[in-house]
This record gives C-alpha cells, sequence and structure tokens, in this order.
C-alpha cells in the first residue's frame, strides 16, 4: 500500500471518529455536566499529555529547532482560533448554520492557496470542492416552508463568529501541511496540541464561566475525546497531509457531517431524510471526482519560509 494511500485511508478513519464522538460531546455539553470551552481545554490538555508522554518515551521529541516551536504552534493557533469561533457562534447561531460554515473551510483552502501561495488548482479538483459545497448545504441546513435557502434567511453574530472557525480552520489545515513537510510530524502534533491546550485554559475564564463534575460519564467523554478525537487524530492529520493536498485534506474533512448523520442513525434512530442524503452523496461525489481526476499529490507552493507568509510578517 502506497503511502499516499494509506493517507487517505487514515484521514477518512480519522474523520469517521470526529463524526462519531460529535455525539458524545453533545451529551455531556446536554447534561450540564461542563461548560464547552473547558471542556474542549480539559480534552486538549489530556491529548497533549497523553502525546507528549509517548513522543517521549519514544525519543521523537529530541532536538526540537526554533522553526519546528514556530511551525508548530502557528497550526495551534489557529487550531485554537477555529474551535473559539465555532464555540461562540453556537451561542447565538443554529447547529446546522454551524455544520454548514464550518465545512465552508472544503471551499476556503484552495481560494487561500491560490492568493497567498499563487497555487493553480486542476478543475476538477473545483468542481469536487463545489459538489462537496453544495452537498454539505443539503446535508447541515434544513429545509423551511416557503424558505429555499432554510434557515440561512437571516446573518447575525453567531454567523460572523463561525465563518471566523471556517477561516481559521482552512489556514490551520494549510499550515499544518507545510509544517509536516520540513519537521518530523510526532513533533508538530504535540506543538500544535499543547499551544492549543494553553491558549484554551487561558481564554477561558474571559468568554465563559467555566464549571465541570467530574462524574464517570464526563471522564468517559473526555478519554474518549482526548485520545481518539484529539490526541490520535491529531497525530495521523499531521503525518498524512506529508502525502496529501491540503484541499484533498479538506475535502475529505467535509464528511465529519456525513459521518455523524450516520452515527446519529445508528444510535438514535435519527432520519434525516432525502435532503441530507443527498447531500451526503453529493460530497462522497466530490471527493471521487477531486482524487480521480485531479491532481492526487500536489505541491502546495514554496515553504512559507521563502514565501514570507508567516504570523510575523502578514
Amino acid at each position: 500500500m502506497s503511502r499516499s494511500l494509506k493517507a487517505h485511508i487514515l484521514l477518512i478513519l480519522t474523520t469517521l471518529v470526529w463524526g462519531a464522538t460529535f455525539a458524545e460531546i453533545k451529551d455531556v455539553l446536554d447534561r450540564g455536566l461542563t461548560s464547552a470551552m473547558l471542556f474542549n481545554a480539559v480534552r486538549m490538555a489530556f491529548a497533549a499529555f497523553a502525546l507528549g508522554l509517548v513522543f517521549l518515551l519514544r525519543g521523537k521529541l529530541r532536538g526540537i529547532s526554533a522553526a519546528t516551536v514556530r511551525d508548530g504552534i502557528i497550526a495551534g493557533a489557529f487550531l485554537w482560533a477555529g474551535y473559539e469561533f465555532q464555540t461562540q457562534g453556537l451561542i447565538y447561531t443554529t447547529p446546522s448554520k454551524s455544520a454548514f460554515l464550518t465545512g465552508v473551510s472544503v471551499v476556503l483552502v484552495p481560494i487561500f492557496l491560490v492568493l497567498f501561495w499563487r497555487k493553480k488548482t486542476n478543475r476538477w479538483t473545483l468542481i469536487g470542492v463545489a459538489a462537496a459545497f453544495v452537498g454539505l448545504f443539503l446535508l447541515t441546513v434544513p429545509a423551511e416552508a416557503g424558505k429555499p435557502l432554510g434557515d440561512f434567511a437571516s446573518v447575525n453574530r453567531g454567523d460572523l463568529l463561525t465563518l471566523g472557525c471556517a477561516i481559521s480552520f482552512g489556514f490551520q489545515i494549510i499550515f499544518l501541511g507545510h509544517a509536516t513537510r520540513r519537521h518530523p510530524f510526532e513533533q508538530i502534533a504535540f506543538l500544535q496540541t499543547i499551544t492549543a491546550a494553553t491558549l484554551m485554559f487561558i481564554s477561558t475564564p474571559v468568554i465563559e464561566h467555566p464549571h465541570m463534575e467530574f462524574t464517570p460519564r464526563l471522564i468517559t467523554a473526555i478519554v474518549i475525546t482526548g485520545l481518539l478525537g484529539t490526541g490520535a487524530a491529531f497525530t495521523v492529520q499531521a503525518w498524512a497531509q506529508q502525502f496529501m493536498a491540503a484541499t484533498n485534506t479538506a475535502l475529505i474533512f467535509a464528511l465529519e457531517p456525513v459521518f455523524a448523520w450516520i452515527t446519529s442513525f445508528i444510535i438514535y434512530g435519527e432520519r434525516l431524510g432525502w435532503r441530507a442524503g443527498a447531500g451526503a452523496v453529493l460530497i462522497l461525489a466530490g471527493i471521487l471526482t477531486s482524487e480521480l481526476l485531479g491532481h492526487p499529490i500536489e505541491s502546495e507552493g514554496p515553504s512559507l519560509a521563502t514565501t514570507g507568509h508567516t504570523i510575523g510578517t502578514q
């Protein structure tokens, strides 16, 4: 099996984990066992501790250079920003809007690569991105009588915050891809996670009134989402993006609401109808179009060191 194929398979499995753990997170939040931002901070810190311990014992954290620290912090800062914008946006907007607007990063990644890194994009990749974008809309935005665009009749503060989430995750995908091509992926995965955890703990008291009840149910959720949905998932993403184009990565991440839908159907018997089903089909079609007809592995332009596109110089 080639590294490219293995990277695609593992990234799809990672997206499956993210989609499946959505119900886990929603359950503990609905029970009032924890505030949202504090939960994110704790599970991110748990993931950072687990990754640090594993990689330290395997000798993977030796000789971390200043450039590695810089690139890991940049990716981690965008990861933190994505979580912050998404969580705050949910206070003011609907879950369907949030899911769709977060998925807009699928479209933003190729746009950012063209604008900031002068990258050329294959037309089949653009067609795949467009199909996935429409699919995301159909899957995440429910239809309403007399409103063809569903509940997108008005734009509120939460929508703008969630758009900030999509922008942040779009840049995180790109910067992580650049970083893992230049540095050991283990070091980048650890630095990204610990950066996000640190920023979360600093910002949580400012953003919300944190509370947490350490019940067995909450601890289970922290362990599952921390180890699988955060630690293992971010490590797989860091490794896989060495062999994948950022646009392809974003397209695969569009599968998250599909897997969340499937999980909800299996566990809760939730039925979303033909509209959601058509959306899921379009997302899959978009991914297959990009993968089979577009460029399978694309160079994403010069490294950040040669373009000057770093946090400090933009």
